[in-house]
């Protein structure tokens, strides 16, 4: 069950038109463009989905028309984790009606629950469905961090198959590695911290930059898959500047701009995100030249 997700899952942007309302035939644009890219999967309304603007019946219909864009050929895992159990619940049911592969669950945010209500809220919401669940430690936004041993209690319920491990601390993605099965998949939920991560014992990434250079994100897991360390780290090299970028300002505001910059129009970010100023489109543009990735 947990290898569904694949090694480079994409945070897929949301695309809005110039009203504010959600562009759908351009998120199937933007779909088949990742999984045509370097894709594994498509996490559909997580953090890089702006996913606080939106509603139960966007999020719904974006986990529909995803699923519908990709098909069999990639897996669709739907952001469907609130700050409430029983709403997560209810959006897990739907995004499983929706056809979703599996589930993305982060750790409820403003309450700042203990690891004991982190626990019984994620094994609650696990509970509810047969999908495959992949756990979401971001800290920076929740408030509270999942700590491993949490994690490890919860791999052990069958269907919570993996993390997304955003805390930034290797020494935390270590602790888990160690604490849990070798089945139970461990994703670096920060770009710059893919190789590292890979290194003690994680399986992949849910990527920003993968927008963009997904084909290259991909090859650098496949390549220290394979032995060659040094290639990887020169496609990480070659691949920082751009990582590190995306993460100037709020997530996903320089990304926006980075598309839009490429050529690929995903329009503007919800309020209360406003664009990227001028001088950081000019620090966008800058790096996306030097990749040679700047819609010419």
């Amino acid at each position: 069950m947990s290898e569904i997700f694949g090694r480079v899952l994409t945070a897929m942007a949301t695309p809005f038109d110039e009203s504010g309302g959600v562009d759908y035939g351009q998120a199937t644009v933007l779909a088949k463009h990742l999984i045509a890219n370097g894709s594994d999967g498509i996490v559909v309304a997580g953090t890089t989905g702006e996913s606080p603007t939106l509603s139960d019946e966007e999020k719904i219909r974006l986990f529909r028309t995803v699923k519908e864009a990709v098909g069999g050929r990639a897996a669709v895992v739907a952001g469907s984790g609130t700050n409430d159990t029983k709403h997560s619940i209810h959006l897990t049911k739907e995004a499983q009606r929706a056809g979703a592969d599996g589930i993305l669950l982060v750790n409820p945010y403003y309450n700042r629950p203990s690891q004991d209500g982190l626990y019984a809220h994620f094994r609650t919401v696990a509970e509810s469905t047969s999908l495959p669940c992949m756990l979401y430690n971001i800290p920076s936004r929740t408030g509270v961090n999942c700590l491993p041993e949490t994690i490890a209690k919860l791999s052990e319920i069958p269907n919570i198959t993996a993390v997304k491990e955003a805390s930034g601390n290797l020494d935390q993605a270590s602790e888990i590695r160690r604490r849990t099965k070798a089945v139970f998949r461990i994703y670096s939920g920060d770009d710059s911290l893919t190789l590292p991560i890979l290194s003690v014992g994680g399986s992949g990434v849910v990527s920003v930059a993968a927008h963009l250079v997904g084909r290259e994100i991909s090859e650098m897991v496949k390549t220290y898959e394979r032995g060659d360390v040094g290639k990887a780290l020169s496609i990480h090299i070659r691949l920082f500047p751009l990582f590190k970028v995306l993460f100037i300002t709020t997530n996903p505001v320089p990304l926006k701009a980075a598309l839009n910059l490429s050529g690929v129009n995903v329009g503007k970010p919800r309020l209360p995100l406003v664009e990227a100023t001028a001088k950081e489109k000019e620090q966008i543009q800058s790096v996306l030249k030097e990749l040679a990735l700047a819609a010419v």
